[in-house]
């Protein structure tokens, strides 16, 4: 076995990737540069942990569950949705989530609800903060299955750690009175230790309507609006007005 073969394979086995996957390069740039012995230890170690640092957000990234179009930086203005620059801007500082706030983003269907919301977990991801995007449909499937699959346990415990977690759509749909009862204890659970963005197209007092349990509606929204925030997101839906077609235009 050579020189080369032996820094691979401890390289290995201390995990050091970067080092492993190409010592040549590395020694033909030492050999180049001439840096000292500390300056070029101290290389090899920073490359690694800038290596370690970008797989530990690209792994956090996809667990977060985050739709395409989560990119803060792409955000349109020009659509006037009711949100400004500044306000964004802010939100996206994220200085809110140490005071344990939560974020309503309510409105019509098509306004960038979602699009926010995925946006700002992506932010608080890169930030170093455990965050997590779902969807009210599946939310509720892991409620259901987390006794019986460990799969939705894993998830489920994924939640009840995380700095703040988004929820799409709530109350888009009608929900059965056991599942309203397991998504109340969940909020109750993560009241004043997670931030929570909720994502919805009716007004807090239609909740009830969709639960059918105004005692209930009121005990989660207690909860919820104890300290929030309120965004009221307006204007045409983004889809619609971009709204593609399969036909050549008519000439």
């Amino acid at each position: 076995m050579n020189q080369i073969e032996k820094i691979k394979l401890h390289a290995d086995a201390l995990r050091l990737t970067q080092t492993r996957n190409n010592p040549e390069g590395i020694i033909h740039e030492a050999q180049i540069n001439k840096p000292t012995y500390m300056e070029f230890l101290l290389s090899v170690f920073e490359c690694e942990i800038k290596h370690r640092e970008k797989k530990n957000i690209e792994r956090r990234i996809a667990l977060a569950n985050l739709p395409k179009d989560h990119d803060l930086d792409k955000y349109d203005f020009n659509a006037s949705n009711g949100i400004t620059p500044s306000h964004l801007k802010q939100l996206r500082e994220l200085m809110w989530m140490e005071q344990n706030y939560n974020l309503i983003l309510m409105g019509p269907s098509g306004t960038g609800k979602t699009f926010i919301a995925a946006g700002l977990i992506y932010d608080a991801v890169n930030t170093g903060y455990k965050a997590y995007f779902i969807t009210m449909e599946e939310l509720i499937k892991t409620l259901k299955m987390k006794e019986m699959i460990s799969s939705a346990l894993a998830k489920y415990n994924r939640l009840l750690k995380a700095n703040i977690i988004a929820i799409d759509d709530i109350m888009l749909f009608p929900i059965k009175k056991e599942d309203a009862v397991s998504f109340f204890n969940l909020i109750n659970h993560l009241h004043e230790q997670t931030s929570v963005i909720i994502t919805t197209n009716k007004s807090p007092k239609e909740w009830a309507e969709t639960l059918e349990d105004e005692v209930l509606a009121t005990a989660l929204l207690d909860r919820l609006l104890y300290r929030c925030e309120v965004v009221k997101m307006k204007g045409q839906s983004f889809r619609m007005e971009n709204r593609r077609t399969i036909f050549e235009p008519v000439r």
